[in-house]
């Protein structure tokens, strides 16, 4: 494991290291008002009705859209990198979900209901659910347009001849199944919005572990891995 060198970086006084902090917190206060206004503006968005019949499959059945609220006015939905094929869930999927399953119960008391959304059939996605110990909803799109309409599952020939990009055309997709989070709102008289997606980096913060790596000395240390998140497993596949 690589090592910092104490003579490769600066060691100062403990009056130097305050005045340091003191600097870098002023930046730290400007990037949080930024965080800030931007989340205002986010909220004050366009939002667009939704109209396709969407059906999900879960452990209950079959499902609408409007029904994976839950009762409440708000839906969150992780899309979680799984394929019909594929015989476990993406690792670093698998990171995120590690850390928001916690979240759905504080979700709840603020009239947000957040789930996972994967192609896989069901049965996969509860066998796997159940290796991983969580226990927030996960619903198959397998069988809908869903994954296709909002952009993180693509067609294996689209691919081939570059028809379609990730992230708003920022990216070339990297795989058939690509990760995001949709938002939602049912109105008082079931009509359902499209308010707002990410993919990609936007994603980012609900990777806890990456939090913790800015903080300290090392960063992410990924240089030279073929991905970012190459490093990371299935939490009951790390060596102990």
């Amino acid at each position: 494991m690589n090592m910092i060198a104490p003579e490769t970086h600066p060691i100062v006084s403990r009056a130097e290291w305050l005045e340091a902090r003191k600097k870098l917190l002023l930046k730290e206060k400007e990037i949080t008002r930024m965080r800030d206004a931007l989340a205002a503006e986010r909220r004050q968005f366009p939002w667009v009705r939704v109209d396709t019949p969407y059906v999900f499959e879960s452990a209950s059945g079959k499902e609408t859209l409007g029904d994976l609220f839950a009762g409440r006015s708000q839906l969150a939905i992780y899309h979680f990198m799984f394929g019909p094929d594929w015989e476990e869930g993406c690792t670093s999927c698998s990171m995120v979900a590690d850390h928001i399953d916690p979240a759905v119960v504080h979700l709840a008391q603020r009239d947000v209901t957040l789930i996972l959304a994967s192609r896989a059939p069901c049965q996969k996605l509860d066998t796997f659910q159940k290796r991983m110990g969580w226990k927030i909803k996960w619903v198959s799109t397998l069988g809908s347009d869903f994954n296709f309409d909002y952009g993180v599952s693509f067609l294996a020939e689209d691919l081939t001849a570059g028809r379609r990009t990730y992230n708003y055309g920022s990216a070339v997709p990297f795989s058939e199944e690509t990760g995001g989070v949709s938002v939602f709102y049912k109105d008082n008289q079931s009509q359902v919005f499209h308010t707002y997606s990410t993919y990609g980096r936007g994603c980012e913060p609900m990777q806890l572990p990456y939090y913790f790596l800015d903080l300290v000395p090392k960063g992410r240390n990924e240089e030279g891995l073929p991905y970012s998140t190459a490093w990371a497993r299935h939490h009951d596949r790390y060596e102990r």
